[in-house]
């Protein structure tokens, strides 16, 4: 279990190299999970098997009550697995959990593989992440406040700390292109990156 930094938010995460993570953090209303929908297939396309691990705010069951596999979790079965030849579900109870484990998570993929995992959401916790800004959301940037933002891709051109790249946030190829770069990168990006002096002292 990591060592928790508050509200169930480690100080540190567990990397390992052979497991790309990349968070995507952006505010709600930006769009995060239409812009995914539209990588996803480019990013397959160029070759890449990627697992998404998406947070929820609030509670949420994708099962259906009545079903079996429904009906035997409510009666306790934890963690309760259901599988065909089409895919496989993992459903379990964690009550009392203040937030959601991302490492415990992490664990639950790296099973299958995969060349890089997004993280949407959890932008609290210490990963490297690219932050999706749009300033009509009317919310302002995190990048100044958190040294794992990496890059940002935003619809406007914005001053941003040294070390972060801009990308544009409607070019999908770009985009693509700068996500399917980030298992390379990623063995020497598991660390925040140094701030500079004009960022430790702003506001």
């Amino acid at each position: 279990m990591t060592e928790p930094l508050g509200d169930g938010v480690p100080k540190a995460v567990p990397f390992d190299d052979d497991l790309p993570l990349l968070g995507i953090a952006a505010w709600s209303g930006t769009g995060k999970t239409t812009l995914l929908e539209q990588l996803l297939p480019h990013l397959g396309a160029r070759g890449l098997r990627v697992a998404v691990i998406k947070h929820a705010h609030h509670a949420f069951d994708v099962d259906q009550p009545g079903k079996d596999s429904h009906r035997l979790r409510q009666a306790g079965a934890s963690p309760m697995l259901v599988a065909s030849r089409a895919r496989v579900a993992l459903m379990m109870e964690t009550p009392g959990r203040k937030e959601a484990d991302l490492a415990e998570l992490i664990d639950m993929v790296r099973p299958q593989r995969p060349d890089l995992v997004l993280v949407e959401g959890f932008k609290a916790w210490p990963l490297p992440k690219l932050e999706l800004y749009r300033p009509e959301v009317g919310k302002t940037l995190r990048v100044a406040e958190d040294p794992w933002v990496r890059a940002v891709a935003s619809d406007a051109s914005l001053a941003l700390p040294e070390g972060v790249e801009a990308l544009d946030l409607n070019d999908l190829e770009a985009l693509s292109d700068w996500i399917t770069a980030w298992p390379a990168r990623w063995p020497a990006s598991q660390r925040p990156r140094e701030r500079s002096c004009d960022e430790e002292t702003a506001p």
